[in-house]
């Protein structure tokens, strides 16, 4: 008796297996959801630490050239307050730059030992006054004005696109409008004769009510016309 009673309460303790497979379905993806969150949110947070762009200058040739631009982030040394820049993708770390070409860009130079340099943009003007360089000179200016003067004759006929083409768009454009509406006008007459015929007999059954009453209706010379015009429109429309 006690095993049929032990069998008894457990046999009614009854949990379906779709029932258990859908509370599964929403943890887990309830766990992906906020996982993918968790992911996205670190990496953007992550990648904003990431500020200081660090364009790569380096001799190829014997002619400076960048080679690549790299990201870099604040790495704190220590309790004191100092800190490295820590160099994403070549994992490296630099001293902290200060010459600046543009709000957080230090381009650095790669010397022959591999050391990183910062540097940034001279005095052009000053340089060029150091090497002797006349800003006005005679023969450049000549030059120039004699450049500017054959590009004037060069363009000076040249069309722009909608000076050159515009007549012929618009052209296009007129007789596609003229095109589609006539194509909408014949596509509706079929529905304008029916209509027509339907008034035109109308009004003959309308006249002939009114001859049989006796009252004078519309005079013959109008119902000669209307009844012409009805038989042109039912040609018209058997046609």
């Amino acid at each position: 008796m006690a095993d049929i009673s032990l069998a008894n309460t457990f046999g009614s303790f009854d949990i379906g297996l779709g029932s258990i497979g859908n509370v599964l379905l929403i943890f887990f993806l309830t766990v992906l959801i906020f996982g993918l969150v968790g992911v996205a949110l670190f990496m953007y947070v992550n990648n904003k630490k990431y500020k200081y762009s660090i364009p790569l200058y380096k001799k190829i040739g014997g002619t400076p050239i960048r080679i690549a631009v790299y990201k870099a982030k604040d790495y704190k040394i220590g309790n004191s307050g100092d800190k490295l820049w820590y160099v994403r993708k070549i994992k490296k770390f630099i001293p902290p730059a200060t010459i600046q070409t543009a709000p957080n860009e230090y381009p650095h130079f790669e010397r022959e030992d591999g050391e990183w340099i910062n540097f940034g943009l001279g005095d052009i003007d000053k340089q060029l006054k150091q090497a002797g360089v006349k800003y006005i000179n005679q023969d450049m200016r000549a030059t120039r004005i004699a450049i500017g003067e054959l590009m004037d004759l060069r363009f000076k006929d040249k069309k722009g696109f909608w000076d050159k083409y515009g007549q012929m768009i618009m052209n296009v454009v007129f007789y596609l409008v003229i095109a589609i509406a006539m194509v909408v006008i014949f596509y509706q007459w079929s529905d304008i004769v029916d209509k027509t015929s339907v008034l035109m007999d109308k009004i003959v059954q309308l006249e002939e009510q009114r001859q049989t009453s006796g009252n004078s209706g519309v005079v013959p010379a109008f119902m000669f016309i209307i009844g012409g015009f009805k038989k042109w429109v039912s040609s018209k429309h058997c046609s």
